[in-house]
């Protein structure tokens, strides 16, 4: 057993593992809080504190996983192009919207994480938690933030995110296909992509348009935004 924590195989096995348990729980249940991914990251480190096995250990299969998550988020392309005649007639406010809702997200999280008296590497880690997580840690990096912190904190946007989603559009009643998929992908990056590509397609095509373009767009704003803040 020894031998095999000490290889990328655990950390890839428990990872899968856990999460097809999330995935069986959340289908049998239908409870939106039991999402597979709370329900993967909660197991993992109950496994790993129960037997006393290091980060260190998991990390050597999970770093694999982490950086797949770039060609994955590429492949969600695949939806947006069925959705290129409606991108091409709402471009310019799809674009504003994009843009409004990544410019909210930094500075909102900056205001917030300081009006609570958060040290300020931890506020700079929290500043790109909106985008996927293949392009926070490096924004988290750039700017003086913990990567592994930024981690956590983009999951959780995630999870949250594709949680509360559709019952936010519910209460205020945002029925446009195309504005549900912009929040979500905007406001919790791939996975509330995931859960607009289960609202439908034109919210899916919308969600992977938002992850992309707010990624690139904060790529260049949170930096800009710390220096000028700062």
């Amino acid at each position: 057993m020894a031998k095999y924590l000490n290889t990328p195989i655990f950390g890839i096995l428990i990872s899968i593992i856990t999460f097809e348990i999330g995935l069986f729980i959340n289908r049998k249940t239908k409870i939106a809080i039991l999402n597979p991914m709370l329900i993967s990251v909660t197991l993992i480190i109950s496994f790993l504190l129960y037997f006393d096995i290091d980060y260190k250990v998991y990390e050597k299969g999970g770093s694999i996983i982490t950086f797949f998550l770039g060609p994955a988020t590429v492949v969600l392309v695949v939806p947006l192009y069925r959705q290129i005649e409606k991108l091409k007639k709402s471009g310019i406010p799809i674009l504003v919207g994009i843009l409004v809702g990544s410019f909210t997200a930094v500075v909102s999280t900056y205001f917030l994480s300081k009006l609570f008296g958060l040290e300020e590497n931890i506020v700079l880690s929290l500043v790109p938690r909106s985008v996927t997580a293949a392009i926070s840690i490096e924004i988290s990096k750039e700017i003086g933030g913990i990567p592994s912190l930024t981690v956590a904190a983009t999951t959780l946007t995630g999870i949250v995110g594709s949680i509360l989603g559709p019952y936010i559009y519910k209460v205020f009643k945002v029925k446009d296909e195309t504005a549900q998929g912009v929040g979500l992908g905007c406001g919790a990056h791939a996975l509330g992509t995931a859960k607009a590509m289960e609202l439908g397609e034109t919210q899916g095509g919308m969600g992977s348009l938002s992850i992309s373009v707010a990624g690139l767009i904060t790529v260049f704003l949170a930096p800009w935004l710390m220096k000028l803040f700062n």
